[in-house]
């Protein structure tokens, strides 16, 4: 499969709410915010990149941040993906701009690494995507022009969509979202905001509640119990 070809989309019937218990997804989980026109003009956190377990069947993931996608069809992002092909694991680098297919970014991706990634609008139309892998010492940084309403932000692990049908998500460890910032503020995450992802009716990735401070959380694959070395969330 080629990467390049890859498009994240998540249809707005993938997404079903469940009162105070935040929303279920076949291809999110997370959390995520909703608003008004124009009210979210800057996101930002900092996660590790997960290790990919093996798995029988090609199987995808992506951590990632983003404006707008919730609840409608457009969609800024930028993140990590780490994949399972061909007995292979595959880890990478990518910004995307809704209906556009993914662009991958030609920097080493580890498993361990530490990213940084920012979203935000610098005027009128137009918008700075910027990641960083601090382990590797590299910096990605590129102005794109984006016309979305802003009326969502999310911190996400995903199950990707490739060609007509959304994957099996893969056995990742633990994601830990830290840092997480929404017009330069803690987002003051509560569990309204958290969504479960469901695939063929069973639980595969699960957010925990967020800390105190409302701008952290972690995200467990419950695929195999596939987890990461345990740790407090602390406001790094």
């Amino acid at each position: 499969m080629n990467r390049l070809n890859r498009i994240c989309i998540v249809k707005n019937s993938n997404i079903k709410h469940s009162s105070n218990l935040g929303w279920v997804s076949t291809n999110w989980s997370g959390y995520a915010i909703s608003g008004q026109k124009n009210d979210f003009r800057k996101i930002s956190a900092n996660w590790t990149v997960p290790f990919v377990r093996s798995s029988s069947q090609n199987s995808y993931s992506s951590v990632w941040i983003g404006i707008d996608g919730f609840r409608n069809s457009s969609l800024i992002q930028t993140g990590t993906g780490h994949d399972f092909i061909d007995g292979k694991a595959n880890y990478y680098a990518w910004w995307e701009i809704l209906p556009q297919a993914m662009t991958l970014i030609p920097k080493p991706v580890h498993p361990g690494d530490h990213m940084k990634a920012v979203i935000s609008k610098v005027t009128g139309s137009t918008w700075l995507i910027s990641l960083r892998n601090t382990s590797r010492n590299w910096v990605f940084r590129i102005i794109k022009r984006y016309s979305g309403p802003q009326t969502s932000a999310e911190w996400i692990v995903e199950a990707p969509q490739v060609g007509a049908s959304i994957t099996r998500l893969a056995r990742i460890s633990n994601v830990y979202f830290t840092g997480c910032r929404l017009n330069g503020k803690s987002p003051n995450l509560t569990t309204v905001n958290r969504g479960n992802m469901m695939q063929s009716s069973s639980a595969t990735s699960i957010p925990g509640k967020p800390n105190a401070a409302g701008d952290a959380f972690v995200v467990t694959n419950q695929i195999g119990r596939a987890s990461g070395p345990v740790r407090k969330l602390t406001r790094p």
